[in-house]
């Protein structure tokens, strides 16, 4: 009895190393190509949120940290990246956090023309209701083109807000949450760049993946 117990945990024993080799050997194996699917998608978003015309270098490559934990949302560094055309600074897209979405943080990139203009808003992920707060995705809705051309005048600025607290921006059938709380996120990230603009528009690349 006490070797069929001994013959079986070996068995076991030998069954859990062979799979966890084999998990390793995958992970080894798609490592390359999952590094490189999120190259691609990062080089496809940020393009979404500066127009190719104001650029001539790699977005993904000029990627630089910057941290706010107020303004940007998290304790965390966030990463940035400038465009140029020319070797002049014509851009530069923030990521950004909203961490007050209805099911958790909302994270999110914001494209700034020099003058603190919004190119262009994405999400990068979120938590939010299927049918509900998932509308802030463009393959859901056009909702988030609606920050495009804007600024901030100011930390007060009514505008900013949702049209229930008397802004200038829709909210969603039943999920106020979840548009609010980007509305807030894009408005602080121009509230950063607006406070670093020189430093933003002059940072050396210093990412160890851009």
């Amino acid at each position: 009895m006490v070797n069929t117990i001994g013959k079986n945990g070996l068995v076991l024993a030998l069954f859990a190393l062979v799979c966890t080799g084999l998990v390793a050997a995958t992970f080894v194996i798609t490592a390359p190509d999952i590094k490189q699917a999120e190259l691609d998608n990062k080089f496809k978003v940020l393009n979404q949120v500066i127009p190719h015309q104001l650029h001539d270098n790699n977005l993904a490559e000029h990627c630089f940290m910057v941290q706010d934990d107020h303004l940007l949302g998290g304790i965390a560094p966030q990463q940035a990246y400038l465009a140029t055309l020319g070797d002049e600074a014509t851009a530069v897209a923030i990521e950004t956090t909203a961490p007050n979405g209805y099911t958790g943080n909302i994270d999110l990139i914001v494209g700034l023309n020099t003058q603190g203009e919004i190119l262009g808003v994405r999400v990068l992920q979120h938590k939010e209701t299927p049918g509900l707060g998932d509308k802030i995705e463009r393959r859901k809705s056009d909702w988030i083109d609606s920050f495009m051309g804007k600024t901030v005048t100011d930390r007060k600025d009514p505008a900013w807000a949702v049209h229930k607290d008397g802004g200038q921006f829709d909210q969603f059938t039943g999920a106020t949450i979840t548009p609010r709380a980007v509305v807030s996120a894009v408005k602080n990230a121009v509230l950063f760049y607006q406070a670093n603009a020189d430093m933003l528009l002059s940072a050396d690349a210093n990412c160890e993946d851009g």
